[in-house]
């Protein structure tokens, strides 16, 4: 990863940074009164898995202090009934559809996504240690010293699925697997029943994020492929780089005009303004069809950028759909 980044690639990370396993009840979340998907399987515990990207992890007991650096990491475990050692994602799990009010009590690291306090992470004393590849990579020969180190990558929601597989494999969570997967499958079954009742499909949404600058979730990025599970999605990747690939501007998105649009706002301190006020008075982003109708709408970044498991995927889609229908 370049020493240099592009603006909006400090976007993203500080983005995902908004974001021992003890035993903890997660809170529960309604699945719509619809027919349910086909029934899932039970995973069997092991030891050793391999992984979406071919990654094998292989441990010498079942883990019971897991270290999350990626969001992806806090959901799996609150899905499976346990706690994170420690977290870079403390507002995710503060939020109700997680741990509440509990997940104050649960170690925030210190240090910048990507570049964590590796002292802390030790501190945390863990079995196993879970980030982000493309991110975390450079910490691998210091973590390794006291703990292996997991690296995960999604791009669609099956890679959350089979996320939560392989970490309910490990952990010897096999029920509660299954009921998670199987409320996600359920609600993805919903969203999708109530998209055909509503014609949601002929409706162009948009998923965005800003701070200093705006970017796009393509259709190839876990969020963007989400929606366009439900909704007419016309937001392909540009190609390139992070740098490149979802840097739309408020001209290209006035040009495809969606009909609703989701914004993640990443604001740092008290004078911090949404997206939504930033270009309150930008004269183009005034014609874009979503904000002329009122139906640009800000939506909790630490939900939507940083969860990426099912637990999220399920919520987002969710509010997406009560948005949309409203």
């Amino acid at each position: 990863m370049s020493r240099h980044r592009h603006p909006l690639t400090a976007l993203l990370i500080a983005a995902l940074a908004l974001t021992g396993c003890a035993d903890a009840e997660p809170t529960s979340t309604a699945t719509p009164s619809v027919p349910s998907a086909p029934p899932v399987e039970q995973v069997t515990h092991r030891l050793s898995v391999t992984d979406v990207r071919g990654t094998t992890v292989t441990l010498k007991a079942t883990p019971q202090r897991i270290v999350c650096l990626t969001g992806l990491c806090d959901d799996a475990l609150v899905e499976l009934g346990l706690t994170p050692a420690a977290t870079t994602t403390p507002k995710l799990l503060r939020h109700p559809g997680y741990l509440g009010a509990a997940g104050a009590s649960v170690p925030a690291l210190p240090g910048m996504f990507g570049n964590e306090d590796v002292a802390s992470v030790a501190a945390a004393k863990p079995d196993l240690v879970i980030g982000l590849a493309g991110v975390h990579d450079q910490l691998r020969p210091a973590i390794e010293k006291f703990a292996p180190l997991w690296l995960v990558e999604v791009k669609t929601y099956e890679d959350s699925v089979r996320y939560l597989r392989d970490i309910a494999t490990l952990t010897d969570r096999g029920p509660q697997q299954v009921g998670a997967e199987q409320r996600f499958r359920d609600r993805l079954a919903a969203a999708r029943a109530t998209a055909a009742e509503k014609g949601l499909g002929r409706t162009t949404a948009l998923a965005m994020y800003g701070g200093t600058s705006i970017g796009v979730n393509t259709a190839d990025d876990l969020l963007g492929h989400l929606l366009s599970q439900v909704f007419d999605y016309p937001w392909p990747s540009k190609g390139g780089g992070f740098d490149t690939a979802q840097a739309y501007s408020v001209e290209e998105i006035l040009a495809r005009d969606p009909d609703i649009v989701f914004i993640q706002s990443f604001t740092f301190g008290p004078d911090a303004k949404t997206v939504t006020a930033q270009y309150a008075e930008h004269p183009v982003w005034k014609r874009i069809r979503a904000v002329r109708d009122g139906r640009a709408h800000e939506v909790p970044a630490e939900l939507w950028a940083s969860g990426r498991g099912t637990r999220a995927l399920g919520l987002v889609l969710d509010e997406a759909v009560a948005k949309a229908t409203a």
